[in-house]
């Protein structure tokens, strides 16, 4: 892995794809920052971690606003030294068709899903910059590439952050400065976030994966790693899919 030592921020890192990615980062020598809206599910999450042998810290976060991004990446550089990892996974889901969403639930979504990407990358160029090291992975959906009736926001949300990893692994990628941007687009995966939909469709979607089954956060949170480890330094900019086969769209 070559990772050991090196610390890394996950956002929305208290719950889900987050804390599985958190928790299996630490278990690579990784020193992880927890950060979360939810400041006691945070502590709780990186107290979890240490426990097991890790090494973590908590902090809580509004990604939506850069003054909290500025000072997530501030704290984990004078907590660790460094921020070579970034796993950009913080979101929100307000699904209602359009003529019934409100323009708050579409700001709110836009702002921290697209919003807070954005804002944690621009926080972090410079220090991995300065480094001439980084390790983003932003977390996408499959929503983002074929839409879903009432997720105007959120599909929007994760189309947007598809196209920013392809911008930025364009703008910070250089031989001196060994930085790649990358993604994963989870299709159905079991979290809390993805509760409403799955009660909804009464577990309808299962029926369409070709591996007969939902996704766990553990399935996404081995991508990121493999994406963060030297095993994928040659991968920049690509979106990885991890959906069990879902978006295929078939099944025979």
């Amino acid at each position: 892995m070559a990772v050991i030592g090196k610390s890394a921020i996950v956002t929305g890192g208290a719950s889900g794809i987050g804390e599985a990615t958190a928790r299996l980062l630490a278990t690579e020598g990784v020193k992880v920052v927890v950060a979360d809206l939810n400041e006691e599910l945070a502590q709780k999450t990186a107290a979890s971690i240490v426990e097991s042998g890790g090494e973590a810290s908590a902090f809580k976060a509004n990604v939506a606003k850069m003054e909290d991004a500025e000072a997530l990446v501030e704290f984990t550089v004078e907590k660790y030294g460094e921020v070579s990892i970034l796993i950009n996974n913080a979101g929100v889901v307000r699904d209602t068709l359009l003529p019934m969403m409100s323009r708050e639930d579409w700001d709110l979504v836009v702002d921290v899903n697209l919003g807070g990407c954005f804002n944690m990358m621009k926080a972090c160029a410079r220090p991995m910059m300065q480094k001439r090291y980084g390790r983003v992975v932003n977390t996408s959906s499959i929503a983002g590439r074929f839409g879903g009736r009432g997720q105007a926001n959120y599909a929007a949300s994760k189309a947007g952050i598809d196209a920013l990893t392809r911008v930025l692994a364009q703008e910070l990628s250089s031989k001196k400065r060994n930085i790649t941007v990358n993604g994963v687009a989870p299709g159905m995966i079991i979290t809390p976030l993805s509760q409403q939909v799955r009660d909804l469709t009464q577990d309808k979607i299962v029926g369409l994966v070709p591996l007969e089954r939902y996704g766990t956060s553990e399935d996404v949170a081995r991508v990121i790693r493999f994406l963060v480890s030297e095993d994928a330094d040659y991968i920049n900019g690509q979106v990885i899919v991890v959906d069990g086969g879902l978006s295929l769209g078939i099944k025979w």
